[in-house]
């Protein structure tokens, strides 16, 4: 009867450690309105924002760096909490000195098409001024930030992981360390949306904002609609408002070689030679990408890019892992715990 008890005990005591392995975090809903936001193009300037704040918050006075996390294309703030698990990831993270304590910020950019490519737009809004500008100030106003550059990091997926390289390059004294994973459209128009691509074609065929929006059937033609209302918004050009950068005419294809240069310059490749000073600036730049990357352009482009970096001479980090485009994110053996998070707590400022 006593070892029957003492075993009871034993593992009462050891599920007990086992639930509180991992001490939780917090995780708040703010809305905030950017007059930078307001546009003709029918997106709320009003955005949720999603905060995790790390254990230990609620109970001290301890300031915090912030990392901001932007999320990908059809995704958004919320998902990356439901879906990913972000938080929970954060909670193992923290546990486990992947990072120290943190807070991270997440805004939603999720747009009527379904990404807002972090870019401002005279048709969809100022989406890098409010991320820069606006978005930074409220965290520093509302929550226990350690305000200052150092302590500031960016990071994103896919549509996001080029948004973080975006924010990098147009506010390096806001941010200071950079991480985009899988960053998507980063240089050339070629491959899924060259002039061999099917998307301008298909275009064509799409008859409603739900057939295009809905799912993932039309995948890539809805990702060249929401570049083309980011890059090349044209408000005298229904049904999309916006010029691409290819168009069919029957069965013959033109293209419009101002809107290509439109295309570029709103591309991380395309930024480089006005933002030289500006990457050097940086403490740290990393991206990698998926040796089994669904998106062949995203694998051509993030090298394309590096290589273009590595010419002029500005240090980074540029890596290829055994994966797809999410399937090693949010894993045990995934990026996010055992790159990204690690990434930051090495170049993040933690003290004041």
């Amino acid at each position: 009867m006593e070892r029957t008890i003492f075993l009871f005990i034993a593992f009462f005591l050891t599920l007990q450690v086992s639930l509180a392995q991992y001490p939780n975090g917090k995780v708040v809903y703010e809305k905030l309105y950017s007059k930078l936001l307001e546009n003709p193009g029918g997106e709320n300037p009003t955005r949720r924002v999603t905060v995790y704040l790390p254990p230990g918050y609620d109970t001290g006075e301890k300031r915090y760096p912030v990392i901001y996390y932007l999320h990908g294309f059809t995704w958004n703030d919320s998902l990356a909490i439901a879906v990913d698990k972000f938080d929970k990831l954060l909670d193992k993270a923290i546990a486990t000195n992947k990072i120290e304590p943190v807070i991270v910020v997440m805004p939603d950019q999720y747009t009527v098409y379904r990404g807002s490519w972090y870019t401002n737009s005279t048709l969809t809004g100022k989406w890098a001024d409010f991320t820069g500008k606006d978005l930074v100030t409220f965290i520093d106003k509302n929550f226990r930030t350690i305000p200052e550059s150092g302590s500031r990091g960016i990071a994103g997926h896919s549509m996001g992981g080029q948004g973080a390289i975006k924010m990098g390059m147009m506010f390096p004294d806001v941010f200071s360390s950079v991480y985009a994973l899988s960053p998507a459209h980063m240089g050339t128009l070629t491959e899924e949306f060259g002039i061999d691509g099917y998307a301008h074609k298909r275009i064509t065929e799409i008859s409603s904002h739900e057939q295009l929006t809905t799912g993932y059937a039309e995948f890539l033609p809805n990702v060249l609609v929401s570049m083309g209302r980011a890059y090349s918004p044209n408000l005298d050009n229904p049904p999309y408002y916006m010029d691409f950068p290819f168009e069919y005419v029957g069965d013959s294809i033109i293209t419009n070689y101002d809107v290509i240069e439109k295309w570029k310059n709103n591309t991380p490749v395309g930024m480089i030679d006005d933002h030289i000073n500006d990457l050097k600036k940086l403490k740290a730049l990393k991206l990698d990408w998926g040796r089994n990357e669904d998106n062949k352009l995203i694998p051509n482009t993030c090298l394309e890019f590096s290589k273009k970096l590595e010419a002029f001479g500005i240090n980074h980090y540029a890596e290829t892992y055994i994966g797809n485009h999410t399937n090693k994110l949010w894993t045990e053996d995934g990026r996010a715990l055992n790159s990204m998070l690690p990434f930051f707590n090495m170049y993040l400022k933690f003290r004041e």
